[in-house]
């Protein structure tokens, strides 16, 4: 059995565990005495091994020490000598320095003069080399050798530069101004010739003769002009297939336009011409790899933006035309949409959904293009590829510019198409199915205007990339207000519909519950309105209701999305290419990742509306801001419509309100003036047995008329619990209407109940009954009782002599004093 001297190091080493262990480790045939007799003698012969290493170990040690002790001796002394060495070089060279610094003055002095004697030199050098080169560039261009005339202009214009502004040479400055001119000229019909006719080491030889006489825009001012021909060729080719009396003229007769038809639509050329395109860039690109290794990343580029701004007002001009070519108004006459913006327009004529969408189907052709040539030019500089691109989108930046009135101007059409108030205008009968006609309108306008603003968005997505976004919101807000404007003049029809006051303020009314003008007006019209009619406007005025919610939730629902929207489009143009600054964020987006390749933040700044916006900061900024500010969910993306659905939902509860409060008010106008308040009981010669007083017909057909509420409800009620879910929210729906309504007619008892002057006992009997008639309706509902109606009752049932004494004793525990005290003004009973 090996021994483990590792527990032995231990610091919590348990003596009796570890021999315990050592004792379950034996072999079941070995007695306990035996292993360990064993185990002792291991542990003693280990013992002694180890004191002997340690013997053994300590002695060498020993003989160590005073060999080490000599050695850190001799180091100590070394390290002294070295010091007192380096410190008496230190002391010669602070001497040297002391004696040798005037000399190493006069020695950089002397320097200086010779650095200056040998530029004289080489000045004179180059002014005697350039008046011997100017006296043979004549015979070097007489020579017809081009490449020896490029070197030597260059050379005259290095000795010129050594020379500087000397006034002997200043004719030899024109002249060599006048000679470079005189050499590009040579070489423009052979450059012109050898590009025509791809002849690579020619077109390189030309380029090295421009490239040194530093006439390298020259150079790609002939390439671009070669080219721009045959491409400007393929853009009027449009033109050619047009019937003679289409073809761009000032002077267009209706005769004209209208032939117009027999020719091919630009919207169907634009996709060919646009491959021809691609297809004549994808070989000079390939061409220019080859003769132009250096350039071919700028060359090819170039020759596409001036191959935009050459075409550019044409092509604004044709995406015009082609814009009015899907209306047959505008067609007609030969119009567009900038037309249209501009006024140019007969009376009546407006800008159309039709419009836009052929603008935004051109603008998905340019967009495709777009993408073809970030891919072609993906090797070419950032800069150049974003301007590239930018010049490509160009013709549509008129539209842009003006997209928000655009979509201002169709969004406002199709709102005023929304047909609402064709049903209350048919006439004043029948009011029930003219009313329920004008609730269902309202209701299915309300996703279709819903349906309009999001293809809004849509559209402003697609044609501008979201750049437009805060056009788009401020169009959309106004929009929505006009719709809504349209709604709250609506409800004023419904409310003449309904009975109700015309201007009557609902919250007023539930407020004051004041019966004015408004209860004659009313109570007459509820005259002329049988019941089952009464009903049906009951039923359409709580239908209203609906459209409240459907518009809050629609809305909200709307917001909800666009807010997600703005924040898609906040992390698409991120601040990689916005941030404080977009020429700082342009050269961050340019910056290589290490590799030599443009950084995956730059090809990302390469999105439609990120490079219209790269060179426009200050809109770009204020874009950025409004887009970070919508992913706070406290953002308001529409903050004027949310407060106008607001106010119209509450607009329509008091438009509710008034409709179900109005029969309740009709019944209850003149009870303050009943004269059976006043009236006293006959006394008559027999005796005739008492009766108990019954409620009267105002407060029965009240108390009727709420008991009947709660089925009126019920069919509103099972149209918001449409499902399980719902079931609490149609319940609490319902109670609160019924509750609102009960406290408004209990409201409204009350104030005419203060009106009474004069109540006798007769009287009193009466109204007692009927408030008790009243408080039991409103038991049934589940309603409390008012302490004031509580209080009328009490007064009103205790007899006259005794209700001085009540008073005193309830000591405002359970009447309401105000009241108590107002009924003993009507019943004639003084308080002390």
């Amino acid at each position: 059995m090996m021994l483990d001297l590792g527990p032995f190091s231990d610091e919590n080493f348990d003596r009796k565990k570890w021999v315990n262990s050592a004792c379950q480790s034996r072999h079941p045939q070995d007695s306990v005495d035996k292993h360990l007799a064993d185990l002792e003698m291991k542990i003693q012969m280990v013992s002694e091994e180890i004191g002997a290493s340690l013997e053994e170990q300590s002695a060498s040690s020993l003989l160590r020490v005073p060999r080490a002790t000599r050695e850190v001796i001799r180091l100590r002394d070394d390290a002294v000598s070295l010091r007192s060495a380096v410190s008496s070089i230190l002391d010669k060279l602070k001497k040297a320095e002391g004696l040798s610094a005037e000399s190493i003055m006069a020695l950089a002095k002397y320097d200086i003069v010779k650095q200056r004697m040998e530029a004289a030199y080489e000045t004179l050098q180059d002014a005697a080399g350039l008046t011997q080169l100017s006296s043979t560039v004549e015979d070097v261009f007489a020579s017809g050798d081009l490449p020896r005339a490029a070197e030597t202009l260059a050379n005259m214009r290095h000795c010129l530069s050594a020379v500087g502004e000397v006034a002997e040479f200043a004719n030899v400055r024109k002249q060599l101004e006048v000679l470079e001119d005189r050499l590009d000229s040579m070489v423009q019909p052979r450059f012109t010739d050898a590009i025509s006719n791809r002849k690579v080491e020619v077109a390189q030889d030309l380029r090295g003769i421009l490239i040194r006489i530093g006439r390298f825009k020259s150079m790609e001012l002939h390439y671009t002009k070669v080219h721009l021909k045959p491409i400007k060729q393929l853009w009027e080719d449009f033109d050619l297939k047009q019937p003679p009396s289409n073809k761009l003229a000032t002077d267009k007769t209706s005769n004209e336009i209208q032939s117009a038809t027999s020719g091919i639509l630009f919207s169907t050329w634009l996709p060919n011409f646009y491959d021809e395109l691609l297809l004549y860039l994808e070989q000079e690109w390939k061409w220019c790899m080859v003769a132009f290794p250096e350039n071919y990343k700028s060359f090819v580029p170039k020759l596409l933006i001036e191959t935009m701004v050459a075409v550019g007002a044409s092509f604004v001009s044709r995406i015009n035309l082609a814009t009015g070519h899907v209306v047959p108004e505008t067609k007609s006459l030969g119009k567009g949409i900038l037309d249209i913006l501009s006024g140019d327009m007969p009376k009546g004529i407006k800008i159309q959904t039709k419009h836009l969408e052929a603008l935004i189907e051109l603008h998905n052709m340019t967009q495709t293009f777009a993408r073809n040539i970030q891919h072609l030019f993906s090797e070419s500089d950032l800069r150049v590829l974003m301007d590239t691109l930018k010049s490509v989108y160009l013709p549509y930046e008129s539209f842009k510019q003006r997209y928000g009135q655009m979509e201002r101007a169709i969004l406002s059409a199709e709102i005023a198409g929304v047909d609402l108030r064709g049903a209350v205008t048919r006439g004043v009968g029948a009011q029930g199915i003219e009313l329920s006609e004008t609730v269902r309108r309202m209701e299915e306008s309300i996703p279709q205007v819903i349906v309009l603003l999001e293809a809004a968005v849509e559209r402003c997505i697609s044609f501008t990339g979201g750049s437009e976004a805060d056009e788009l919101i401020i169009a959309v807000d106004d929009i929505m207000l006009l719709y809504i404007s349209t709604l709250q003049e609506t409800l004023k029809s419904v409310r003449v519909v309904c009975g109700v006051d015309h201007g009557g303020d609902g919250v007023g009314s539930r407020k004051e519950m004041s019966l004015d003008k408004k209860d004659g007006q009313s109570s007459r019209r509820s005259d002329s309105i049988s019941n089952e009619e009464e009903w049906s406007i009951v039923q359409g005025a709580l239908q209203i209701l609906t459209v409240a919610d459907c518009l809050t939730s629609r809305s909200s629902v709307f917001e909800a999305s666009l807010r997600a929207t703005l924040a898609r489009l906040s992390t698409a143009l991120s601040v990689s290419v916005f941030g404080s600054s977009a020429d700082q964020n342009l050269s961050h987006a340019a910056s290589d990742d290490g590799n030599g390749e443009p950084s995956l933040g730059g090809r990302a700044a390469l999105d439609v509306a990120a490079v219209r916006l790269i060179d426009v900061p200050e809109k770009a900024r204020k874009l950025f801001n409004l887009l970070s500010q919508s992913k706070d969910p406290r953002f308001h993306a529409l903050p004027l419509a949310s407060q106008r659905v607001a106010a119209f939902a509450d607009t329509v509860n008091e438009l509710v309100y008034d409709v179900l409060i109005s029969k309740v008010r009709q019944r209850l106008s003149d009870v303050s003036r009943l004269p059976i308040w006043s009236s006293v009981e006959e006394q008559s010669a027999y005796h005739l047995p008492t009766f108990s007083a019954s409620p009267q017909s105002y407060v029965t057909n009240v108390g009727e008329y709420l008991l009947t509420l709660p089925q009126q409800l019920e069919p509103l009620a099972e149209g918001i619990a449409n499902s399980d879910a719902n079931n609490e929210e149609a319940q609490f729906f319902a109670t609160e209407w019924m509750f609102k309504v009960a406290e408004g007619a209990t409201a409204l008892y009350m104030e005419q109940l203060r009106g009474i002057q004069y109540i006798t006992d007769r009287g009193a009997q009466q109204l007692s009954v009927d408030i008790e008639y009243l408080s039991n309706v409103l038991s049934a509902l589940s309603m409390p009782i008012p302490p004031v109606l509580s209080t009328f009752h009490t007064c009103l049932s205790t007899p006259r002599d005794q209700l001085r004494d009540l008073i005193k004793s309830d000591s405002g525990n359970q009447l309401d004093l105000p009241t108590a005290n107002l009924i003993c003004k009507m019943r004639r009973v003084i308080i002390d």
